[in-house]
């Protein structure tokens, strides 16, 4: 290509400059396989400017000549534009033509709005139902016995009314527990209770283990204080070690107190010589913390033979209270032996249970439970622990709970009973019915059942609401939600009923006991 070099050369250079840049990139190369770039590459150099600096050393040109194996062919900017508006164009108006189409028949601008035709909807004919099978009738009858034990009041709906309905029943405790009505007064001003169905037990009773005799509850601790006063006649040192491990409830303080009096006549008893060992400081302060604040303590002091008397102080001019044991005690040490081992080895007195055994005959209303204020009655720290309980049930009430934050909860509030009243109900009808702590496992129930039966090694099964088995009878009544009232159903053991029956032996009247039968009462 020959270039006409006119005016300054310097501006000659830049116009064949441009128009090498412009032939560059209007170049357009065939591709090339492999095979034809190994033997020869095509030598397509850019011109100065478009790559490195220049090496004259490589070309006389003063420009760099790198070996290129393939340059791809460029399609002007300006075309691939227009293809593209080309694109965009026709495919709006593909979608204009099909929505055109799919819009229905036209009408007239003068006339009026035509809503358009729905298509007639064709009902589709219902499939037969399926019988439900076994796994699905297990399933129902065990989803209605947990809808029979939860609670069937009706939660308030809003926050508000939650804490309105928490505060009102507050202050009708706090003004029950100030005007300290009686639990008769509170059943005649109740306005609930008028007309209600007389109570399915008179209370929640109690025997003693000193005297035998049956106290309602809220007469135990008083019975109890009252038999143990009385056996200070009979045994003064059993008497005021039953009085220290009955009558003071904190347990660890009770150990350490009686542990440190073991130390003090294990002294005595090893070292009966040394008088150091034979008196003891009331004003110490061991024994003021571990021993002298324990109920009952000073009387077992005097019991086994110790007496107070005021000494002077070794160095002082002052006198203070000892504990001495007595002079002829030092020949019954082997007394003191034993007070030690009982003082160790003995438990609280605690009055049991009375079951309150009762049977019933037949009776359509053996589910319908009319239980007394004993069942609910909480003391004063329970009452304290239901009054937190509440408070934070208001503040969880707005918030959205877990299955097992619930489920933790249904096991809270059945905990709050100390009592359950539990039926059985025989095949033949009769009902057997006793009282029973919630904490009690299910085991206690079999016993109770067993004991009463005439036959009591014939195999049975308790079944809960809903056909449910009591299986594990290490469960508490609370755990399987049998509180604090449930009607169980007695089932025998199939196999030994059909080996009964193939010996030929058959059992007559009830499978209770003739003295228990002989007290069957009516269920009103």
């Amino acid at each position: 290509m020959e270039m006409q070099m006119v005016g300054c050369p310097r501006r000659a250079h830049r116009l064949m400059l441009k128009r090498l840049h412009a032939i560059w990139w209007q170049l357009e190369l065939p591709e090339l396989s492999e095979s034809q770039l190994l033997p020869a590459r095509v030598n397509v150099q850019p011109p100065f400017g478009m790559g490195d600096r220049p090496d004259p050393a490589n070309d006389v040109l003063g420009m760099r000549r790198p070996l290129l194996q393939h340059q791809p062919s460029r399609v002007p900017t300006r075309r691939r534009r227009r293809r593209r508006k080309t694109c965009v164009r026709l495919t709006g108006e593909i979608k204009a033509d099909l929505k055109f189409k799919t819009a229905g028949p036209g009408q007239k601008l003068s006339e009026p709005s035509r809503v358009p035709k729905e298509k007639p909807k064709t009902e589709a004919t219902p499939k037969p139902r399926q019988a439900p099978t076994d796994e699905a009738q297990m399933a129902a009858a065990a989803a209605l016995a947990r809808m029979e034990l939860k609670p069937k009041a009706k939660l308030p709906s809003s926050q508000e009314a939650i804490k309105n309905q928490v505060r009102k029943e507050l202050m009708a405790e706090a003004a029950a527990s100030e005007k300290g009505l009686s639990e008769e007064e509170k059943d005649l001003t109740s306005p609930d209770k008028e007309g209600a169905a007389a109570p399915s037990v008179s209370g929640v009773y109690f025997i003693c283990p000193l005297t035998g005799a049956v106290v309602k509850k809220d007469k135990k601790e008083k019975h109890l204080r009252e038999a143990i006063q009385s056996y200070f006649s009979v045994d003064p040192v059993a008497a005021s070690i039953m009085e220290i491990h009955t009558f003071n409830k904190d347990r660890e303080k009770v150990r350490v107190g009686v542990e440190t009096m073991a130390k003090y006549l294990d002294n005595i008893y090893l070292h009966p010589e040394e008088e150091k060992y034979r008196r003891i400081k009331l004003q110490n302060k061991v024994f003021q913390e571990r021993i002298s604040c324990l109920e009952g303590i000073h009387r077992f002091f005097q019991a086994i033979g110790f007496e107070t008397k005021t000494l002077p102080v070794p160095g002082q001019e002052t006198t203070e209270e000892y504990y001495v044991l007595k002079e002829e005690m030092l020949t019954k040490l082997e007394d003191l032996k034993d007070y030690k081992e009982q003082l160790l080895s003995s438990e609280p007195v605690r009055a049991q249970l009375d079951r309150q055994l009762c049977v019933f005959k037949p009776s359509p209303e053996a589910a319908r439970f009319e239980l007394p204020n004993d069942f609910y009655n909480l003391t004063a720290e329970e009452i304290k622990r239901e009054q937190r309980l509440r408070t934070e049930a208001v503040e969880k009430a707005s918030m959205l709970r877990t299955r097992a934050m619930r489920e933790k909860e249904e096991q809270r509030e059945m905990r709050k009973y100390n009592y359950t009243l539990m039926r059985v109900r025989f095949p033949d009808g009769y009902i057997l019915q006793g009282t029973f702590y919630a904490r009690e496992s299910v085991s206690a129930l079999y016993n109770f059942v067993r004991e009463a039966l005439r036959d009591d090694w014939l195999p049975f099964e308790l079944l809960g609401p809903g056909g449910l088995k009591l299986t594990d009878e290490n469960l508490a009544f609370n755990e399987c939600g049998l509180v604090p009232s449930a009607l169980l159903t007695l089932a025998w053991d199939a196999a030994v009923m059909a080996d009964i029956q193939a010996s030929g032996e058959e059992q007559s009247g009830s499978p209770l006991k003739p003295e228990l039968l002989s007290r069957v009462q009516t269920l009103s």
